[in-house]
């Protein structure tokens, strides 16, 4: 079967993963292409990753005509690179979160329905995950989880008008994972501060963070975030307590379920799975045989609505019913 044609808009590290998820299945897809606003950057890419450089988007997806479009931009870069791939037929990988507010993110979900789409959530595709859901743990009453970080990251990341905040770039993680988990909250209430950065230039976003999702039925999820933990770890854990298991994940591959109705036993999750290997093969699989992807536009857009309205019930200091 003929590998798929691949093209990546926007040469920065998290491209890089998806490139190194290409090289590992060569008769599955290839890199043919990529696009990038600095020449030299994009140059370099290239180089090192395959495939042919540009620095015009529209020219490379006429020349190279790519299968797969992975949109590797950072939040504030989105502009019309859904529609101008759609509009051609070309299917898409993008990473979260696919905007900043839920206005241009509906419209990428309205633009995209006739090709596939994949959006970047690949704790999905962990064995963790995989392993919960087929533990038979029964209905989820309690999520909490961690995202800890201590980083400045790229300039942009600092600043929530381009980023997003910690909570919309990074903690969506774990928001995606309550909404796997536990199906659409009815509520958020969440609180936020900048505390340890305020004499970082440009550092605008919150580097600490907490938010309670309810259900109407009394189940819980909560999450907290920070950017002032352990310099250098990056902590992504979370709990999950249902009727019949409890379970505790330190990554999208590892961690414990013990079943708790009947006698007590616990087994050990400890996966391998590349989830960007898995997300591009279930994209590569779904344009094949016909199907949505595992986390169609749609999804992305339904977890930054969540994101979203989290940052809002910060901002006003109240309770929001979704």
């Amino acid at each position: 079967m003929t590998p798929l044609r691949v093209a990546i808009l926007g040469p920065g590290a998290i491209a890089a993963r998806h490139a190194a998820a290409l090289r590992a299945m060569p008769d599955e897809a290839r890199l043919v292409a990529v696009c990038g606003r600095d020449p030299a950057r994009t140059q370099a890419f290239a180089a090192e990753h395959g495939g042919d450089a540009y620095d015009e988007r529209d020219r490379m997806l006429d020349e190279v005509a790519p299968d797969i479009l992975v949109i590797a931009l950072p939040p504030f870069a989105h502009t019309d690179e859904v529609e101008a791939a759609a509009k051609r037929g070309v299917h898409m990988l993008i990473e979260k979160p696919i905007a900043l507010d839920d206005a241009q993110a509906e419209a990428m979900v309205a633009a995209s329905e006739a090709v596939k789409t994949q959006v970047g959530f690949m704790y999905r595709y962990g064995a963790a995950v995989r392993s919960w859901q087929a533990s038979n743990p029964g209905r989820v009453g309690l999520f909490a989880g961690r995202f800890h970080s201590h980083a400045l990251h790229a300039p942009w990341w600092r600043e929530r008008a381009l980023s997003g905040g910690q909570m919309v770039e990074q903690a969506i993680h774990l928001i995606d994972l309550v909404r796997v988990h536990m199906g659409e909250p009815q509520t958020v209430y969440a609180r936020t501060a900048n505390l340890f950065h305020t004499t970082v230039p440009r550092y605008t976003g919150e580097d600490v963070s907490a938010i309670v999702f309810g259900f109407d039925d009394g189940r819980i999820a909560t999450l907290n975030a920070t950017n002032a933990a352990v310099p250098g770890k990056w902590a992504k854990e979370w709990h999950l307590v249902a009727e019949r298991a409890a379970g505790h994940f330190t990554d999208w591959n590892t961690g414990t379920i013990t079943h708790t109705a009947g006698p007590v036993r616990t087994e050990t999750v400890a996966g391998t799975e590349d989830v960007f290997e898995a997300q591009l093969r279930d994209l590569i699989a779904a344009i094949r045989e016909d199907r949505p992807a595992k986390v169609p536009m749609r999804e992305g857009a339904a977890s930054l609505r969540l994101a979203l309205a989290a940052r809002r019930s910060a901002d006003e200091r109240r309770e929001i019913r979704l």
